[in-house]
Parts: structure tokens; C-alpha cells; sequence
């Protein structure tokens, strides 16, 4: 699933950026063929490799794992059929860069939204 999320995102950063694959090679030190690669889904990058990506794009390595523009339908079509989230329905994983005060917030609804799943994942196991 996180070379789905990885592949879309250095795929839409390239295009946002009007970036070409051989330039992104460059700046990386990965061929341009491995690159090919791993943007169609067929590489298998090491943590390394794909570090290297995200430096040279200039992006935190967790913004190009955790979140995607695609929907759960398309990244489980990418995924072969298999279960994208690990979250019940109503819940999604989201990244956001605020303010400090809006990030604490947001904090306090993250440590808010964990506790009602522990809570529910509890009762699930006692049933």
C-alpha cells in the first residue's frame, strides 16, 4: 500500500513542480529507469531510495507515506482489492502543517479520536 501512496505522490509533486522523471534522477542519485519503476508500481524501493526521493524533492519522507489525493476505491484498485485503512469507517488519517495554536487543537481532536477507538476496539474484543 505505501509504495501506492509513495508513487502517487512523487508522481503528482513531479507534475506540480513540472519536474520530468530524469531531473527528479538527478537530484536523487536513483536511475531514471528504477524511477519508471517505481512511479508505474512495479519497484520495490529501499527505505534508502526512497529517502533520497524525498530529499531531493525537498519533502519530509512521511508527507510522501501517509497521505494521498486518491481515493480509498482507487488506492484499493492500486492495493489489488486489498483493505487500504486500517481506520472504521467515519475516521480518516489526515497531515496538516498549521499555526501552533490550531495545531494544538487539532492535537487534542487527534488524542480525542484515539481514545474513542481504543474505547470502541475494547468493547469489540470483549464481545
Amino acid at each position: 500500500m505505501y509504495n501506492n501512496i509513495f508513487f502517487t505522490n512523487v508522481l503528482r509533486i513531479l507534475e506540480e513542480r513540472g519536474m520530468t522523471k530524469q531531473e527528479l534522477a538527478e537530484l536523487s542519485g536513483v536511475s531514471t529507469s528504477f524511477l519508471s519503476d517505481i512511479t508505474s508500481g512495479k519497484g520495490n524501493p529501499t527505505l534508502n531510495v526512497v529517502e533520497n526521493i524525498a530529499s531531493a524533492l525537498d519533502m519530509p519522507l512521511p508527507a510522501l507515506l501517509e497521505t494521498t489525493d486518491l481515493d480509498d476505491e482507487t488506492l484499493a484498485l492500486l492495493n489489488e482489492g486489498k483493505k487500504v485503512s486500517d481506520l472504521p469507517e467515519g475516521y480518516e488519517r489526515i497531515t496538516v502543517v498549521l499555526p501552533g495554536h490550531r495545531a494544538f487543537l487539532a492535537k487534542k481532536w487527534g488524542e480525542e479520536a484515539k481514545n474513542k477507538l481504543n474505547t470502541l476496539s475494547e468493547h469489540q474484543e470483549k464481545e
